[in-house]
């Protein structure tokens, strides 16, 4: 898979594609059926496949540095290795910026889709708007098809007990902990990759070390105590994961990930790892102390370890 952020860079390769659009955040269910949709219109024409990934979200850039936009549920590099596991030739990284939310409908759809990537085929929600003040939308995008010859498609939509599938309702079932619904939506148990990287190392001086992980993100779409796996290459290890705002140590305004892999004593610094979630265990609490915060801290073990005993009992059933 090809990525790129200029549409001159995409002239070097190809001369026309077929082409989707949106933030993919997530990467469902309903985004790979849009995917599988693509994909099988590129065969038809016998052109490459290509999306138009919005970086960063509309929402983040107009809430601003600090601004609360919706959490993501893939980082930009997670987006990538998924996009590229569904088998798209190209990514285009369309940067959201002023310029961009200046642009007329007029100039999207004859800079970008018709100059800059020579579409073809363009499939596309039928409630997108774009251009300044959003007033491009899916009708007349049909109109420029017609006059400047490529097709508009209306892209496929999953449901689920009559529910469409979004990113937004699977925030929704993050936030009340219900990882098993998460998994069948995203086809694969709800994750987060990052770096491990050094943090005030509290918890090695309480008996608990743990690995703060970057996630690559503003906003963490979940918050609390929780059962989890961490893969480290092709080993997976049970850990007790605490993503949240420290509030008995620092009371950061930003939220931090930790994992304390349970019976685990090598040094990864440096090194990514995946957080696998299994099951919310509580929410964060305020301690008076560390001394409770340490007593806290083993019993959310014990519950872990017998939480992923039991999982892990019926998956060899």
């Amino acid at each position: 898979m090809i990525i790129f952020d200029d549409t001159d860079r995409f002239s070097q390769f190809q001369q026309s594609c077929v082409a989707t659009i949106g933030k993919f955040d997530g990467v469902h269910l309903g985004h790979q059926l849009i995917l599988d949709q693509l994909k099988q219109k590129a065969e038809q024409f016998n052109l490459p496949s290509l999306v138009i990934l919005l970086e960063p979200h509309p929402e983040e850039y107009f809430a601003g540095v600090g601004g609360r936009a919706p959490a993501r549920l893939t980082s930009l590099k997670e987006k990538f290795e998924l996009l590229e596991s569904f088998g798209i030739d190209y990514v285009f990284q369309l940067k959201f910026d002023e310029k961009l939310s200046k642009l007329t409908a007029e100039e999207y759809i004859q800079d970008i889709l018709i100059d800059g990537l020579g579409v073809v085929s363009f499939i596309v929600g039928n409630d997108w708007r774009f251009g300044h003040k959003r007033k491009g939308d899916f009708a007349m995008l049909q109109a420029w098809g017609a006059k400047h010859n490529f097709e508009v498609l209306e892209t496929a939509a999953y449901e689920r007990n009559g529910l469409r599938i979004s990113s937004t309702f699977i925030r929704e079932q993050l936030a009340t902990g219900d990882f098993f619904l998460v998994e069948q939506l995203l086809g694969r148990p709800y994750s987060i990759k990052g770096e491990v990287v050094k943090g005030q190392q509290l918890g090695s001086t309480i008996g608990f070390p743990t690995c703060n992980v970057n996630p690559q993100r503003q906003t963490l779409p979940l918050q609390g105590v929780f059962a989890c796996e961490v893969r480290l290459v092709d080993v997976f290890l049970p850990a007790v994961v605490n993503i949240g705002y420290r509030p008995t140590v620092t009371d950061s305004v930003e939220a931090v990930l930790e994992a304390h892999i349970l019976d685990f004593d090598q040094e990864i610094y440096g090194r990514t790892i995946e957080i696998i979630f299994k099951e919310k265990v509580r929410d964060e609490i305020k301690f008076d102390g560390l001394e409770s915060l340490k007593k806290q801290i083993a019993i959310d073990v014990a519950q872990v370890r017998d939480l992923l005993d039991k999982k892990q009992k019926i998956a060899e059933v």
